[in-house]
């Protein structure tokens, strides 16, 4: 990829990362926003909304480190088991243990408390929703060997980088723990589902600034020899 259509992928990342987390932040935090809205507080209301704004900056930035490390432990992985089919059959695997960890590890449910685990279930089935959607479309667009990766990169990796607030016990995890799921996800589905168009686009660049120079040298030439 050039660098031109690196920053373009980048910014674009980080723009619906930073749209996805104040939207959602402003839906699951109302209480806290109404608040500043109800007082007239209004330059209060608009500060925390862009630090929303900024906390899906980060998080567009926590994704798309673990995209691009996600092609590399993808790569090795191809290496590694010398057969792309023995490579799915163990992402296959490791997205059932992930998701294993994650309903009884990670969630810690109890039968006490319908109304967080109804949340939690909720947060699995739009994590697994978002996966198969991304992953149908990764294959439908591309080719169908992409599936099981696409599915690993959606459910696993997504994980991997939720997994920090997953892990806090204390204070008010819950939202937190739900605002910052829908823009990995959001991210993580742009990044695997538009990177083809930006290789196709680099590769077209590419390919006009060599006809360029070869027109630049050929008419140098032309000019030699008059």
């Amino acid at each position: 990829m050039t660098i031109r259509n690196w920053i373009k992928f980048f910014f674009n990342a980080l723009i619906i990362g930073g749209l996805v987390t104040a939207i959602i932040g402003l839906i699951v935090r109302w209480e806290f926003f109404s608040q500043y809205l109800s007082n007239g507080e209004y330059l209060e209301f608009l500060g925390a909304f862009i630090w929303m704004i900024f906390l899906g900056f980060t998080m567009s930035v926590v994704a798309q480190m673990g995209f691009f490390a996600y092609l590399t432990v993808h790569q090795f992985g191809v290496n590694l088991f010398k057969s792309l089919t023995l490579w799915n059959w163990v992402q296959l695997l490791i997205i059932a243990v992930v998701l294993f960890d994650l309903i009884f590890f990670r969630f810690q449910l109890t039968e006490g408390n319908t109304g967080r685990t109804l949340l939690y279930i909720t947060l699995l089935v739009s994590l697994l929703a978002v996966s198969i959607v991304t992953a149908y479309f990764k294959a439908k667009w591309t080719k169908k060997h992409t599936l099981i990766s696409a599915l690993f990169f959606m459910i696993v990796i997504t994980t991997l980088e939720w997994l920090p607030a997953l892990m806090v016990r204390s204070g008010n995890i819950d939202s937190w723990v739900t605002i910052l799921l829908f823009p990995l996800l959001a991210v993580n589905a742009y990044q695997i589902l538009m990177l083809p168009k930006y290789n196709r686009q680099s590769d077209e660049d590419k390919a006009k600034l060599d006809a360029r120079k070869k027109a630049r040298k050929a008419s140098m030439k032309t000019a030699k020899a008059k």
